[in-house]
This record gives C-alpha cells, structure tokens and sequence, in this order.
C-alpha cells in the first residue's frame, strides 16, 4: 500500500513508519524536523510541513491507500493541538478525497470495558481529572473526525509503555479490553496496519490494550 503517517517522530508515529517499512509498503511520513526521524528507505519519503496550510499537506496525501495519526499533546501544556492539527489533515484529506484515515485517540475518551471493577474505575476517575484538558482536546478531535465522509477509524490505547512488538494484545471494536491497563507503542502501531484494511473497524472506536 501507498501510506502517509502523521506525527511520524512520535513513538507510535516512528513505529508505524518502521513496520510499514519492514512489510513493504510504501510511506510518506509528515513531520515538523527531519533530523527527528531515524529511519531511511528507499520506499520512504519524508515531506516536510508545519500543519498549519491544508493546501501545503495535499501532496503528502494524494492518491495515498490511507493516512494513519499518530499525533497529539506531549503533555498537558500541548492541550487543544490535537484538536487544531487533525482538522488541518481533515482539510487535506477533503481536498484529495482520500478515504481512510486512522488515528490515535485514548481509552479514557472512549467507553468503559464492560465489568469495569471499583478499581479500574477509579483510576481511570483520577487519570481524566488529572487529563482532562488533553481528553477534553481528545473527544474534540474524534468529533471532527466523526463528521467527515471519511473511512475513520479511532484507536484508544490506555497507558502507553516503550516495549518491543509483541503482535499479542487484544482489541475491541466499539469498546475497550476488560483490565486492560497497557499496551507497548510498537503494538499500537501494529495494531493501527492491521485494521487499515479491516472492514470491521472502519467508522468505529477500537480499544487495544494487553
């Protein structure tokens, strides 16, 4: 496939470049700084853009198979980007008609696992209280996606951990894994190509976790 990837010098972004690579696909990976992508190959172009102009991301998806985001919020301060950058895709993606587009959202701004226990529950209380800037910028996100004609899948990973690709874990379209609490970046990733051509997850909100 012909794939462009958001937010590619990220740690989901990076490994979704990498293992699209690896299963030879063809990747247009969209970043702010070159010099913050480690990874070469002769079926990778790096497209340089700031997100801010649609009419400057148009050639980084034209006639691309799908688009797949890794972007949002570092960190508390960064609340409200993911929000502001995904519409300026959604522009471009309009644009070029392009169809299916992925992109990463959070468990918390999904639904509750069914027989989500006391604990579970109030952790999850705790971490939006302490988040909800960035979940509040999250749901604005998937809501803007939720309106296009587009292909859209939304994945919601909980805490995220810097692991190696296990390809083990577990997802949930419409929902969210009982106790899952985690998942490795390298298997978001992975679990982001695997749905791109999956049916089943497109128009949908897909929890992954272990």
């Amino acid at each position: 496939m012909e794939l462009t990837v958001f937010g590619a010098t990220g740690g989901i972004g990076k490994e979704i470049v990498r293992q699209a690579l690896e299963a030879g696909h063809e990747v247009t990976a969209v970043v702010r700084d070159p010099a913050r992508l480690p990874l070469t190959g002769d079926r990778l172009e790096v497209f340089r853009a700031d997100l801010t102009d649609p009419g400057a991301l148009r050639g980084a998806v034209a006639g691309r198979d799908a688009v797949l985001s890794g972007l949002g919020a570092r960190g508390r301060a960064d609340a409200g980007v993911a929000a502001r950058v995904t519409r300026t895709v959604l522009a471009a993606l309009e644009a070029e008609d392009v169809r299916r587009l992925l992109v990463v959202s959070a468990a918390p701004v999904g639904p509750a696992p069914e027989g989500e226990g006391f604990l579970d529950r109030a952790v999850r209380g705790v971490v939006s209280a302490v988040l909800k800037d960035i979940y509040a910028d999250l749901r604005e996100m998937e809501a803007e996606i939720a309106r296009t004609p587009t292909d859209w899948t939304l994945v919601r990973p909980p805490r995220l951990q810097d692991k190696p690709l296990t390809g083990s874990y577990r997802t949930a379209v419409g929902g969210f894994p009982p106790k899952g609490r985690f998942i490795g970046r390298a298997d978001v990733a992975h679990a982001m190509l695997t749905m791109v051509a999956d049916p089943a997850t497109v128009k949908q909100g897909v929890g992954v976790a272990y």
